[in-house]
């Protein structure tokens, strides 16, 4: 498998497989949505894409980065997502990284959304499509986030049938200045934050799914794809 690590803005044209990674926190997020019973994602390439949507579905749940906003639902956190009741319903996220990334390679064979907590449902996917070049989009940080980074060199091992150690990539994201960013912004009480994001976005394989993007009409849709237990 021919691996590249890229920033979006390093995305030049269109991979044949993308694995878009964002761990604090966008698919962290996503997958927590799935885990509370959402029945997909919509990945809105705009704030004002997003209060469109809920417009014309009102029962749609939105949210976005930073503090709670007028037309969004709730926020990107993973901590607050854990204890909301999402049986059914479609969730329209926009990010400042993560859906950015997965508009910057529509048009992919293959899009999967990627975070620690589907790591191995993901590096699983990836196994069964060896003769692919696979782009992994580093998200945050202009492609130098280290969490981000090390989430998608793990996965790329793990797909590659590698032996890896998890700690030291979770020491790695750990120590990112996102996770000193978030832990701050929970010191100070900054709304849109809880004090269990960090350690959310640090769980390993916590979920047996991958996410898959799927173009429908104009929109890019989140979806959970169940991955059954090694055999």
């Amino acid at each position: 498998m021919d691996v590249r690590f890229a920033g979006i803005g390093e995305i030049a044209e269109v991979p044949a497989v993308a694995v878009v990674v964002d761990v604090m926190r966008a698919f962290t997020v996503t997958a927590w949505a799935f885990a509370r019973g959402a029945e997909k994602v919509v990945l809105a390439a705009s704030l004002e894409e997003a209060l469109t949507l809920k417009a014309r579905r009102p029962d749609w749940v939105t949210l976005k980065d930073g503090a709670p906003a007028p037309g969004f639902d709730m926020v990107n956190s993973p901590g607050l997502m854990a204890s909301a009741d999402l049986s059914g319903r479609t969730v329209v996220q926009k990010t400042t990284n993560g859906t950015v990334g997965v508009h910057a390679v529509t048009g992919a064979s293959l899009v999967l959304c990627a975070s620690f907590v589907v790591a191995e449902a993901t590096a699983r996917v990836l196994r069964g499509r060896q003769g692919d070049a696979v782009t992994f989009v580093v998200t945050g940080a202009g492609g130098r986030a280290e969490e981000d980074l090390a989430c998608a060199q793990y996965i790329a091992g793990r797909a590659a049938g590698m032996g890896t150690d998890t700690a030291g990539f979770l020491e790695r994201a750990a120590g990112s200045r996102a996770a000193a960013d978030l832990a701050d912004g929970v010191r100070r009480g900054f709304p849109g934050l809880h004090a269990d994001d960090v350690a959310l976005c640090l769980e390993t394989d916590r979920f047996p799914f991958a996410m898959v993007v799927t173009a429908e009409g104009p929109l890019m849709v989140l979806r959970p794809l169940p991955i059954g237990a090694p055999g």
